[in-house]
Parts: structure tokens; sequence; C-alpha cells
């Protein structure tokens, strides 16, 4: 896969292969208002871990539940390491005595793309894209936009034929994530002067724009503010790489300050492969 070029493909925020999901009429409503002891609904496998000799616990990402934790009897055989893979949309049935019982999870697949893997970009990309919202997230409070975003995400990273016709849509799920998790950045006027045009920069402490003429002398202090943030349109790799570094900054700062290595590391590692793929 070549990631210089190609060019951005539309992708449906609500795809065709997702299904709405079947509630159980009876199941108790949480403050959240979706967690409930039973659910059947399609969801986006989001992280796997192992637990005991078979098992794992599945986190995976539903439209109208959330991010929901089950367990997968025999989630390591054979039969089920193929469908439990990040990225993959599964008919979920979570079942539980309480709501406060980790839930058994039942799995069938309905939309792989295990190929992807095979695929150094596309593997990356969809392993960060995946775990960032399992560590983000909190369990049983619906995000409607998140689901959308990350569905349209990997359906970008699946058809592309280049990765520049996802990296973008990447950088601005990072946007969405900050936003609906209450991080979100004000790009719309400059900290320093209320100027709404020529907004170049951006304060790392505040996550508030600073236009050119308000970040003279202290440029060297702020993040770049690429144009297609501030005034939409196409990118450029320089571009891309300066929207990974706003996003990452405070995807580091504000969602993931005291969570696990490995889930930044994933990120840390699709950057690299991108910039090592465009030199």
């Amino acid at each position: 896969m070549d990631a210089e070029t190609g060019s951005a493909h539309p992708v449906s925020p609500c795809p065709e292969h997702v299904k709405r999901p079947e509630i159980i009429p009876s199941a108790p409503v949480t403050p959240y208002g979706m967690l409930m002891t039973s659910l059947i609904a399609p969801a986006i496998v989001c992280a796997v871990r192992p637990h005991g000799e078979h098992g794992a616990i599945v986190r995976a990402l539903t439209q109208e539940a959330g991010l929901l934790a089950g367990y997968v009897p025999g989630g390591r055989s054979s039969r089920l390491r193929p469908v439990l893979i990040p990225g993959n949309i599964v008919r979920a049935s979570f079942r539980a005595r309480s709501e406060e019982q980790l839930a058994s999870l039942s799995v069938e697949l309905e939309h792989s793309r295990g190929p992807l893997l095979a695929e150094p970009l596309p593997a990356a990309a969809i392993d960060w894209a995946c775990a960032l919202a399992a560590a983000a997230l909190p369990e049983g409070a619906p995000y409607p936009a998140i689901h959308a975003t990350l569905g349209a995400v990997l359906d970008a990273v699946e058809a592309a034929p280049a990765a520049r016709g996802w990296a973008v849509a990447l950088v601005r799920y990072e946007l969405l994530l900050l936003a609906e998790l209450g991080f979100g950045l004000d790009l719309t006027e400059c900290a320093a002067t209320g100027a709404r045009g020529e907004l170049a920069y951006v304060s790392p402490r505040t996550g508030r724009a600073v236009s050119a003429q308000g970040a003279l002398g202290h440029e060297r202090k702020l993040l770049a503010l690429p144009a297609f943030l501030a005034q939409g349109g196409e990118a450029g790799w320089p571009d891309i790489f300066a929207g990974l570094a706003l996003t990452g900054h405070f995807v580091r700062q504000s969602l993931l300050p005291e969570r696990r290595v490995d889930v930044l590391a994933a990120r840390e590692r699709l950057v690299d492969r991108l910039k090592r793929a465009v030199a």
C-alpha cells in the first residue's frame, strides 16, 4: 500500500453491515441509560485481553450502549481468534446477572478486517484507533458520534488505496474524542486578540487557537495549527503530521495521562510507520 498516492474515499458513518441493536425490554437501565443485564447488538471489537487458560475479556463499542466489556469463553480458541480482532464488527450478546457483574459475551462475526493485518500501515491505524476508544471511553456510557466516527475511520482504512485517504479522518477522530470527553480544543478565535482569521497555532496549555499576529515572539512555545483543521479542505503530509502532533499532545495530556504505556506505544508505532512510508 502506497502512503503517498490516492485520495480520501467518502465513507458512511452508518455502514450497511452495522445493524441496529436488539435490547431486551425487561433489562434494567443504569444512570448512563444503556448498561444492561442483557444486550444483543452489533459492536466494534476494540480490545482483547487473555483471561484464564482459554478465555478472553473483550471490550467492544456499541452504538447505543457505548463501550462494554464481556468475558468470552474459549476466546483464545482457533475458532474465535479470527473473530476477536480489533476493528472487526461482531454481533455481540452480553448477559449478566447484575449491572456490577462482568458480562458473559458471545460473538458472531459480521464483518472482518483481518486481511488488513498483513499491511503494516492499515494494521497500525486500526490498532491505535480501537485501542484509544478502549482506553479512553468510560464503560456503559453511549457515545454515538464516536461510534459512527470510529466506524467511518475503519471503513476509510479498508477502502482507501493510500494512507492519505484516511490519515485526516484519524486526526479528526482524535479531535472528536477530546471534545466528547470534555477536553475539546477551541479553534474558533485567537486567544490573544479575539480575531477569527489567520489562526496558525494552539496553546499547549489551554487548547485555544492563536493567530499569527497574536503569537509573535512566542511561536516556539506553541503547537502548529494546520490549515485543514482551521479552514477545512485537503491536507498534504506536512499538515497531516502537524495535525497528529497537535492531537497527540492533548491525547497524552488529557485522555491518557495515567494509562498503560502500551496504549500510547500503538500511536507512536503508527506515526513512525507513516513517517517512514512518506520518506
